[in-house]
């Protein structure tokens, strides 16, 4: 059940991104739950291998190259959900980053540790 809220918190966080930023759009919610899928999918899969690999260029940027790598999955995300559509790359960093506050903020609002 809490894989599922978690879920839907996610569409809501991409649903909230539009409003903010003119770039990110999306056609239907039925796009954005599906964008919210992949894009934990994709987090959860090919995230943590790009993180390894550019070590080096994230230790050098202390921290920041982070962001580039963000924006990069947002954008792929972007390209393989029809109805989900990003301006350019750096509107999928930007788009990236509100993401993660709104969803940070609506996770830290609705789920209490028990």
């Amino acid at each position: 059940m809490r894989l599922l809220i978690t879920w839907l918190i996610n569409t809501l966080a991409l649903l909230a991104v539009p409003y903010l930023m003119h770039s990110v759009q999306f056609s239907s919610f039925g796009a954005a739950l599906i964008a919210a899928l992949v894009l934990g999918f994709v987090n959860t899969l090919i995230r943590p291998i790009l993180l390894l690999l550019t070590l080096p260029a994230t230790l050098l940027t202390l921290g920041l190259f982070i962001f580039i790598i963000n924006g990069l999955m947002f954008w792929l995300v972007s390209h393989l959900v029809s109805g989900f559509y990003v301006a350019s790359f750096w509107s999928a960093v930007g788009g990236a980053i509100l993401y993660s506050i709104v969803s940070w903020a609506l996770s830290t609002l609705l789920l209490k540790k028990n």
